[in-house]
Formats: structure tokens, sequence, C-alpha cells
């Protein structure tokens, strides 16, 4: 089972279940899921290999997809970004009565060109030896996107000086993140997918493979947000979720 964390209460509304992206974990959206919590039960949690999870060699998104299918309490609304979308879009195709409304962040259903391998090589250079705080680990993470470094630090274990994330389970199942399976069905609910403005994770070239498979797609936007939408409007994510969850 996923580890997962817990806030508020169940409520006469489904909870919402959250999915996080690669090199992420549960707590990483803790501020959002918080916030949600007012109106309903919110689960977090943390994706196999991440976090306080489990690891496994495998990391295919129909395992992700169990994974996520097994922390779902009879049936839930599920809210996915980038790798946690994907795991998201799978579970829905799967485990259809599983799933009341989806919301998808910032990724499509196709397989993507670029590669993350670059973040893994230089976590893996950090000397966690002469780490004393996560401020020498992060200055040690140099040439990154901005903000990624502080984003990392949040998988750093300080206490036993290791991260956690299980880096040879990611590496050797690189093609598959970033690759989306072939999955029969399609999933008739009410899906949402919201990217940020400024970024070229999800194009209009991408519509019609995402309504073949999802053909209730909504799709909208968060001015002035790359990937990490959430992360960058906050506030604007949480309203773009709880208008579309009261739909």
């Amino acid at each position: 089972m996923l580890n997962t964390i817990i806030h508020g209460e169940p409520t006469a509304k489904p909870p919402l279940v959250i999915a996080h992206g690669l090199f992420g974990s549960g707590r990483n959206w803790g501020v959002i899921a918080k916030r949600l919590s007012d109106e309903r039960q919110v689960i977090a949690v943390d994706m196999r290999n991440h976090g306080s999870s489990f690891w496994h060699d495998s990391h295919a998104y129909e395992d992700l997809a169990d994974d996520l299918a097994q922390a779902i309490p009879d049936r839930a609304d599920v809210l996915g970004h980038s790798m946690g979308g994907k795991a998201a879009m799978v579970l829905a195709l799967r485990h259809p009565e599983r799933v009341g409304k989806l919301i998808v962040a910032d990724i499509a259903p196709v397989a993507y060109g670029h590669s993350q391998q670059h973040n893994i090589d230089a976590m893996r250079r950090v000397d966690l030896s002469r780490v004393t705080s996560r401020a020498d680990a992060a200055a040690q993470l140099q040439g990154l996107e901005p903000g990624l470094a502080d984003f990392f630090m949040q998988s750093l274990d300080m206490k036993e000086k290791r991260w956690k994330l299980n880096f040879d389970a990611l590496e050797g199942n690189m093609g598959s993140i970033l690759s989306f399976p072939e999955v029969s069905g399609r999933f008739g609910g009410p899906v949402l997918f919201l990217s940020g403005a400024l970024s070229n994770y999800v194009t209009p070239e991408h519509r019609d493979r995402i309504k073949a498979l999802f053909p209730k797609a909504r799709f909208a936007k968060i001015p002035g947000a790359g990937h990490w939408l959430h992360a960058e409007k906050p506030r604007e994510f949480e309203a773009a979720v709880r208008a579309f969850l009261k739909l």
C-alpha cells in the first residue's frame, strides 16, 4: 500500500486523491491539500519509489494506477500532476468505477522526447557525507531549472542522509515514465486538463488523442504558469480545481 497523508475528515462528498509528479511526494501538496480539505477529505499519496512508500523495480503506469486504486476508499475524485497525471489517467481507464471526476495537471496521454536523467545525475552527485543542512545539499545542485533544487530538497532525509527516491528504479524505467501505455477503453466521466499557459506539455496537437480516451475532457490554462503550475500559481490552481469539482 502507498503511504498516504490524510487531510480533513470524510464528508458526504467523495474524497480527493492527489498523485504527485516525478521526484515529488505527497507532502509537496500539503498547503493545497489542506486548503481543499475544508470541503472534503483529501488524500495525498506518495507514489511507489517516492517518499515513504515502498520501493519496487517496476515503475510501469499500469502498476502505479493499480497502486492508486488500492489507496482509494471505494470511489474518489482524482488529481494527478505530470507523472501522477499519467498514472491517474491510466487509473481512470483501467478502473473507471473507482474514479468520479479526474483532474490532469499539465500532462497529456502521449510520449515525450525529453529525459529527466540529468536531474537524477545531479542528485546522485551530491556528497551527502559533507551535508549538514538542506542548504548544503542545494549548493551542490548546479545548473538546474529555477526552483528545482528547493523542490528536490523535500525528498532528502537529513536524519538518515539519504534520498527518499529510488534512483535505480526511476532510471531503469525512465522510458516508461516518459511514454504512455496502450490502454484499451475510454473513461466517460468528467475530466479537466489543467495546464500552465507557459508550458508546452499539453498542446492543441494532443487534443484528438485526449478526446479519444476522455470524450468529456475540458481544457483550461492558468496564465503565467509553467509546468509546475500548482507551485507557481497555487491560489489560481486551487480555484480552478474547486470550480471543476463543484460542476
